[in-house]
């Protein structure tokens, strides 16, 4: 199993949930709440306003989102839904635990008492220059004030 960090999409309420509880595409296990130990710029960009977490340490905001524990079948959904390498790259983060659920080894639970943790997150160095001024959030919600909708792959 691996432990991976969604901030997008992909998070409890949001539009592309729906893939992390569908076993036919692997195993998902909910394990808690975190954010980026660094800080990162995440962004709303392009026409499908989609969330990118743009691979710049120490710019923007300590990005909040879910951490999961994943089986390989997952991981390997997960690098074709994300476009990986192409649009998204999968890199090891460290990721601070804010709340945990997770019940593992001693290890994992270790881990999530000293509050971080190092998770797989899809982040981009494939952008165009100008979203590096695009506002930076800290969290991510489809619906939110922001105004940018994401819009389904299936209605693209």
């Amino acid at each position: 199993m691996a432990r991976v960090f969604v901030y997008g999409t992909l998070k409890k309420g949001q539009p592309n949930y729906k893939h992390m509880i569908n076993t036919a595409k692997g195993l998902a296990k909910f394990q808690g709440r975190g954010r980026t130990v660094e800080k990162y710029p995440l962004v709303i960009a392009g026409k499908y306003n989609i969330p990118y977490m743009l691979n710049i340490p120490g710019t923007g905001h300590h990005v909040a989102g879910e951490i999961y524990s994943v089986d390989d079948q997952m991981l390997q959904f997960l690098d074709e839904f994300e476009g990986c390498p192409d649009m998204y790259q999968r890199t090891l983060m460290r990721i601070e635990v804010v709340e945990w659920e997770g019940k593992g080894g001693a290890g994992e639970a270790r881990a999530a008492a000293e509050g971080v943790m190092e998770c797989f997150v899809y982040s981009t160095t494939t952008y165009p220059p100008e979203w590096v001024g695009l506002p930076y959030h800290d969290s991510y919600d489809s619906s939110g004030k922001h105004g940018l909708s994401y819009i389904l792959r299936e209605s693209r």
